[in-house]
């Protein structure tokens, strides 16, 4: 008798362990379409950075080209101020 109920205790205990970490399909399936979501989201953002990115270094040329289009400028007018005080 005692190796019956000993025999059954153990067989209900398997059944449960086994039932409790068995995840079905819809949970994988649910897993799958968040990690799809969260890839999704990650390659947006990566996405924006590198559009930022270009952005941000035509920017910066731009800025480069307007320093020294003013140093020019800059220099062609004190040419023409020194060159009216010899007058």
């Amino acid at each position: 008798m005692k190796r019956s109920k000993l025999y059954s205790l153990a067989l209900a205990g398997g059944a449960l362990l086994a039932l409790g970490g068995c995840v079905s399909q819809t949970d994988v399936e649910a897993l799958r379409a968040e990690i799809a979501g969260v890839r999704a989201t990650a390659e947006a953002a990566d996405d924006k950075a590198t559009r930022a990115l270009a952005t941000a270094e035509q920017a910066a040329a731009d800025a480069a080209a307007a320093k020294q289009e003013a140093a020019m400028a800059s220099e062609k007018a004190d040419r023409i101020f020194r060159a009216g005080l010899r007058k």
